[in-house]
C-alpha cells in the first residue's frame, strides 16, 4: 500500500438492535471525538426534568421582539422519554460505556441491555501517480461497535447482556477508600494521602476522586469487549 493513499472513509449504517422501541426514542451516537459534555446535556434533556430545566438557565434571556417563545414567555418543551440509546463504533466503543455509566448515576433505576456487534466500514484508497496504470482499491473492514439501552420500564432479566439497576453510591464509596488507601494507586506504606477539606477544595477532590474511578470502570469494559471478540475470531 505504499503507492497508496486513502482518500476517503464511508461507515455504513447499521440497524438498531433492539426492536419496539417508541419512535421518539433518542439514539446518541458517539463519536471518537465528541465531547462528553455535550453527549450528557443532551442525553439527560431528554430523560431527565432537571437537566433541561438547568440547560435553559444557562442560556441567555432572548432578545426584545425575538422569536422562538411562545405566549406567556415560556417555550414549548419536549416530553420526556423512557429509553435513550448509546451507540459507538471503534475508538468511540469506551467513550460510549463513559456517557451510559453517568447517566446511570444521575438517574436512578434504569434498566440497561448491551449488545456487541460489528459495523462496516468502507475505504477507499487512490494511486499516489495515476499515470502509473494502477486502479483505486476498496477495502472492507469490520468495526467493533457496541449499542446501549437505557430504559425506565422493566425489561427481560434473561435477554443477554441486561444489567438490573443497582446502587452506585456504595461502589463510588468503595472507589474512594481504596483511592485514600493507596490500594489502587499504589502509594508507598507510611505516606498518608491529604484529605480535602470542607469547602471547595474537598468537592474537587472528590470529584476527580470519582472520575478516575469512572475511567477505570469503562478501560475494564472495553477490554472484556476486545477480549470477546479475539475470541470470537479464533
Amino acid at each position: 500500500m505504499e503507492n497508496y493513499s486513502k482518500a476517503r472513509t464511508v461507515e455504513q449504517p447499521s440497524v438498531c438492535p433492539f426492536p419496539g422501541l417508541p419512535p421518539d426514542t433518542p439514539e446518541v451516537r458517539v463519536k471518537d471525538g465528541s465531547k462528553i459534555r455535550n453527549l450528557l446535556r443532551y442525553a439527560l434533556s431528554r430523560v431527565e426534568g432537571k437537566a433541561k430545566a438547568a440547560e435553559e438557565e444557562e442560556r441567555p434571556p432572548p432578545e426584545e421582539g425575538g422569536g422562538g417563545a411562545t405566549e406567556g414567555g415560556q417555550k414549548e418543551a419536549r416530553p420526556l422519554c423512557s429509553h435513550v440509546v448509546f451507540t459507538a463504533s471503534g475508538k468511540g466503543v469506551s467513550k460510549a460505556i463513559t456517557c451510559a455509566e453517568i447517566v446511570k448515576r444521575r438517574v436512578k433505576g434504569l434498566h440497561q441491555l448491551t449488545k456487541l456487534l460489528f459495523s462496516t466500514a468502507v475505504e477507499v484508497w487512490e494511486p499516489l501517480e495515476p499515470a502509473a496504470g494502477l486502479d483505486s482499491l476498496t477495502v472492507n473492514r469490520n468495526l467493533p461497535a457496541i449499542w446501549i439501552l437505557l430504559s425506565r420500564e422493566p425489561m427481560d432479566r434473561g435477554e443477554p447482556g441486561y444489567q438490573p439497576p443497582g446502587r452506585y453510591d456504595l461502589l463510588w464509596a468503595q472507589s474512594a477508600t481504596k483511592e485514600e488507601g493507596g490500594g489502587v494507586t499504589g502509594q508507598r506504606t507510611g505516606h498518608k494521602r491529604k484529605k480535602g477539606g470542607e469547602g471547595e477544595g474537598g468537592q474537587r477532590e472528590g470529584s476527580w476522586t470519582s472520575h478516575r474511578a469512572l475511567q477505570r470502570r469503562s478501560l475494564r469494559r472495553v477490554h472484556l469487549f476486545y477480549k470477546l471478540k479475539e475470541e470470537r475470531t479464533l
